[in-house]
């Protein structure tokens, strides 16, 4: 099992900061505070991003869902005419969209690309996003129906009528006339007692955003074992932001920056709204660090920051090229496959880590090949 890297494609805006350019203005926080150093995620900007990604040696971009952001499917299958040979892991929500269509749409999108489509499952953990949907279910009736809807798209996709009978879905006929090749793999998340079947029924891929080692450890340990009860094996993934340099002292000048963006009220705002959510992951995330600056690296080049304002991955891996590539060897030591990235602004980042981390990793023969052939720039010594 070599490590499989993939980057992070930031439609809801850039910048040189973790406060989000929309700064939590759907919420009850009041007007938007204005924010400088963001870019907007236009079509040239994200294609240089989708560039970088593809000539470093990155295997495919995440593309987020939800309200704040652009629409997944369509700008990735835009950004496909750009690039070669960089797949997109779609994020995508069951529940807002027909189970029968969504696999048509994967179909087409694999024909139109070449089989470049990845799938990333969110079935949502706050309700207020989910009402702006007209998705009125709760967190767990959130869970069974993602259960339903995924029976009904590997049910179509075998190309034959599909009938299936359930709570959520009443499909009659089913039926993708040409099914996707190779059918997507599906990236699923979730940390509740809910969640943990239906990746075991259905995930290829178990995504469980960078807590600490040991926890990542009884997390796959649980899917594992809820597999096995399936008859499946399910592999593993890790969602991650990286701030890497040629030395541990320059990198982690990059974070404490970062937190100079963030005064006590930005925080407190951020953490308002995130402790609202239903997600057991978020919560979580939020417990590595209590809303505070204190003590934010939670496992050696592990760090909290980025969650006290931003939801969803809230921990980086921080320092020299050589220590990141470490951790990642400790969480593949684990059983972790896939590694998800990102940084801020994710167009730099993204070289820092291809030109300085990968190297590394490949040394250590964690890539299955040389530097060059996994991407990165032939004449690369401590980074840049």
């Amino acid at each position: 099992m070599t490590v499989r890297l993939h980057w992070f494609l930031p439609t809801g805006g850039d910048g040189r900061t973790l406060v989000d350019r929309h700064a939590y203005a759907a919420n009850d926080s009041g007007p938007a505070r204005k924010v400088g150093g963001v870019r907007a995620p236009d079509a040239d900007y994200l294609v240089q991003i989708a560039k970088a990604a593809e000539r470093l040696g990155f295997e495919a971009v995440l593309t987020p869902t939800g309200t704040w952001c652009e629409d997944a499917w369509l700008t990735t299958v835009a950004l496909a005419q750009h690039t070669e040979r960089l797949k997109f892991l779609v994020a995508f929500r069951p529940g807002v969209i027909s189970p029968t269509l969504a696999a048509q749409m994967a179909s087409t999108y694999q024909r139109l690309t070449r089989g470049r489509l990845l799938l990333n499952v969110v079935t949502g953990g706050d309700a207020a996003e989910q009402r702006r949907f007209g998705d009125h279910l709760d967190h767990d009736e959130r869970y069974s129906r993602t259960d339903e809807f995924l029976s009904v798209v590997r049910g179509v996709w075998q190309g034959r009528p599909y009938d299936f009978h359930g709570r959520h879905y009443d499909v009659e006929g089913g039926l993708t006339a040409l099914p996707p090749d190779p059918l997507p793999e599906l990236f699923f998340g979730g940390s509740s007692a809910a969640a943990g079947p239906v990746a075991a029924r259905h995930a290829d891929v178990y995504l469980t955003w960078g807590e600490p080692p040991a926890q990542v450890a009884e997390k796959i340990g649980w899917i594992r074992t809820l597999a096995r009860r399936e008859g499946r094996t399910v592999r593993f993934g890790i969602r991650l932001h990286t701030v890497s340099r040629d030395t541990s002292a320059e990198a982690w000048a990059v974070a404490h920056r970062l937190l100079d963006d963030l005064d006590a009220d930005t925080i407190a705002a951020a953490q308002a709204t995130l402790g609202r959510s239903e997600s057991v992951g978020q919560r979580r995330m939020l417990a590595l660090h209590g809303g505070s600056r204190e003590q934010l690296e939670i496992y050696p080049n592990l760090w909290a920051g980025v969650g006290l304002v931003r939801g969803g991955a809230g921990t980086a891996l921080v320092g020299s090229h050589a220590e990141v590539a470490e951790r990642i060897a400790e969480y593949h030591a684990l059983g972790v496959e896939h590694f998800v990235l990102s940084g801020y602004p994710h167009l730099e980042e993204a070289y820092w880590f291809g030109e300085g981390v990968i190297p590394e990793l490949a040394a250590r023969g964690l890539l299955g090949g040389t530097p060059e052939a996994a991407g990165a720039p032939l004449l690369v010594s401590s980074g840049r």
